[in-house]
């Protein structure tokens, strides 16, 4: 009788063993694929991060005159240094805001609030446009400008085209 019971358990522990081997190998080959599954994912995921870094970036230096070669050469030219320059046309530009009149004397509109509309932000887009965001702190707009140099030392600015937004 111990015999037939000890063989009994060892069958029972043997088909034990089996049992939890199977499920072992079944829980792994799972984790296997999940993780097969995640990585691929992940390379993907990747790929469109790095093809959407590499659009932005071209994105960022498309219409900006420091990554335009042939506006730089235009005023170097002309006779002057772009390293002169920028810091020159962007001052000329934002001294405009401090002005004693009622009306702005670039920006084409009033402002509607009593404060002063001042420019805000600006991009040289080439040697003869710049793209200026407006504000008076509640209304805002965008302005085209173009630009010019008279005599090596007097701005001239045009407005193009304009907007105002609504609040």
């Amino acid at each position: 009788m111990k015999k037939r019971l000890f063989m009994y358990l060892f069958i029972f522990t043997l088909l034990l063993v089996i049992f939890q081997f199977v499920n072992s190998k079944n829980i792994i080959e799972n984790y296997d694929q999940k993780l097969t599954t995640y990585i691929e994912k992940n390379k993907q995921l990747k790929d469109s991060i790095t093809s959407i870094e590499d659009n932005l970036t071209t994105d960022l230096y498309t219409f900006r005159f420091d990554t335009n070669d042939d506006a730089m050469t235009y005023w170097e030219n002309e006779g002057y240094r772009i390293s002169e320059f920028v810091p020159f046309l962007k001052d000329q530009l934002m001294s405009l805001n401090i002005y004693e009149t009622e009306d702005h004397p670039l920006v084409p509109y009033a402002s509607m609030t009593g404060k002063k509309m001042l420019i805000e932000q600006i991009r040289i887009l080439n040697h003869k446009w710049i793209i200026a965001s407006f504000t008076d702190g509640t209304y805002w707009g965008e302005m085209l400008l173009a630009y010019d140099i008279e005599n090596k030392e007097n701005l001239k600015f045009k407005v193009v085209e304009s907007i105002l937004y609504q609040p």
